[in-house]
């Protein structure tokens, strides 16, 4: 669980789920037995902060992301092994970074802040990315953080120029008896001629191979990218998406998005911005991106919107909420946070709403929407899109659950927001983060809040 960036500052806890406040069925706070040790690691630097966490599923092993190093811990978390990836001489302007080229700008010490951490089990490899060089990453053995490879030398291994810890998120599909594939999604910080904003790379056997993090297709006209059009940022000069989660399931990979748009208020002449949630999805096996679509997600309760998504995990119904909700015990759960309104993301309003979707009916929704502009009804509907008026074209073909986009039609924005459930409101203490997962047939959510508290 990420909390607040004060709560992570060089301190890691695990608490054997004992938890400060539990919730009653009311939505009361009720207090526990007294607290019992905590077992905590705190890291060897005061420079900065730790970034990201994963667990090796097989091994219980931590892997830590930090500013400048990995560290890789024991379930109890004593340090195994710890790898240093920076501080380096860099700067930001140098594109190419000056480790391929000289670069005329002045070159500073620079951090370097990891902006993602995944497991590649196949291959028994960690993926540590960083914000030096325009984000390039590492490969890492899982064993001893020996570094297998770092590929720089090509354009397609820079990720992204932004600095900031929760800017990148990627999602790998495993195959049996091919490469993998990793989906990357960044925000582009102003830099759509860079960086793509989503994209789908070559995860070679080989980590020091010519292909690895490659595009899986590129040709002069088609690629497996979506790249926001440089015209989107003389609407909205700050645009970006940003990427709060991402995941696999079936044919498709999704990422949950916060951008900004431009609307008009009712009976206003004069447009203002606000803050969308979107989901977004893609098909695995689409290597032109042709099946991008995007659909608004938020939450309301008693007539308060919460449209700010601040985290979301996947997990399953269980029986129990599954009989409530109409699906089977096995279909697809998102849980969600989000805070009240949508005019602020950077500094979001304490009141926040868990939520959950069926992703059977998100994924209905994008199918209702798909078969009506390909009748030829309405636009293409996408805000990034400088021209949002595109209109849809029809053909004559049918459209299924698994249907993955044709060269036209695309990508496609779903202009009616799908609503989520909400099951639990927080007005002083914002919900910040969230996990679920399924005991003796009941769904269980932990939640963490920008103060510091987990509740179940």
């Amino acid at each position: 669980l990420i909390m607040s960036p004060a709560m992570w500052k060089w301190t890691c806890l695990v608490s054997h789920l004992l938890l400060s406040t539990t919730v009653s069925p009311l939505g009361k706070q009720q207090p526990l037995h007294p607290k019992r040790p905590f077992i905590t690691f705190t890291g060897d630097q005061a420079e900065g902060n730790f970034n990201h966490l994963v667990v090796d599923e097989r091994t219980g092993h931590i892997y830590l992301g930090a500013v400048n190093r990995i560290y890789k811990l024991s379930s109890d978390l004593k340090v195994l092994v710890t790898h240093q990836t920076g501080p380096d001489e860099d700067n930001p302007k140098c594109y190419p970074p000056r480790i391929v080229q000289t670069c005329n700008e002045p070159l500073t010490p620079t951090n370097n802040i990891n902006k993602m951490l995944l497991i590649d089990y196949k291959e028994n490899r960690l993926i540590a990315c960083g914000s030096l060089y325009q984000g390039i990453c590492k490969l890492l053995r899982l064993d001893d953080l020996f570094k297998l490879g770092e590929p720089f030398h090509k354009k397609e291994h820079y990720l992204s120029g932004v600095n900031e810890s929760g800017s990148v998120f990627g999602v790998i599909v495993s195959y049996s008896n091919m490469d993998d594939k990793l989906f990357i999604a960044t925000a582009v910080d102003g830099k759509p001629e860079y960086f793509p904003t989503i994209s789908s790379r070559k995860l070679t056997k080989n980590s020091e191979a010519d292909g690895m993090f490659a595009y899986v297709f590129h040709d002069e006209f088609v690629a497996s990218m979506i790249k926001i059009p440089s015209d989107t940022f003389t609407i909205i000069p700050d645009f970006d998406i940003y990427y709060i989660y991402g995941f696999s399931s079936g044919n498709f990979v999704y990422f949950l998005t916060l951008q900004p748009e431009m609307i008009s208020p009712p009976g206003s002449t004069t447009k203002e911005q606000v803050y969308t949630s979107k989901l977004v999805r893609l098909c695995k096996e689409d290597t032109a991106f042709n099946s991008y679509v995007e659909v608004p997600i938020g939450c309301e309760k008693n007539g308060v919107e919460y449209r700010l998504l601040q985290a979301a995990y996947l997990s399953k119904a269980g029986a129990i909420l599954a009989r409530s909700l109409g699906v089977g015990p096995e279909d697809d759960i998102l849980f969600t946070v989000f805070s009240k309104g949508q005019k602020r993301k950077m500094k979001s309003l304490d009141e926040s709403a868990l939520c959950i979707f069926v992703l059977k009916k998100i994924n209905d929704r994008i199918k209702d929407r798909l078969q009506s502009c390909y009748r030829g009804e309405g636009t293409l509907d996408l805000a990034w899109l400088k021209v949002k008026d595109i209109p849809c074209s029809s053909a004559l073909l049918t459209i299924d659950d698994n249907f993955c986009g044709l060269d036209m039609n695309a990508p496609l924005g779903v202009s009616s927001m799908v609503r989520g459930l909400p099951i639990f409101t927080e007005d002083g203490d914002r919900m910040t983060s969230v996990i679920a997962y399924v005991y003796k047939n009941h769904s269980l959510a932990f939640v963490g809040t920008k103060s510091g508290k987990l509740k179940k």
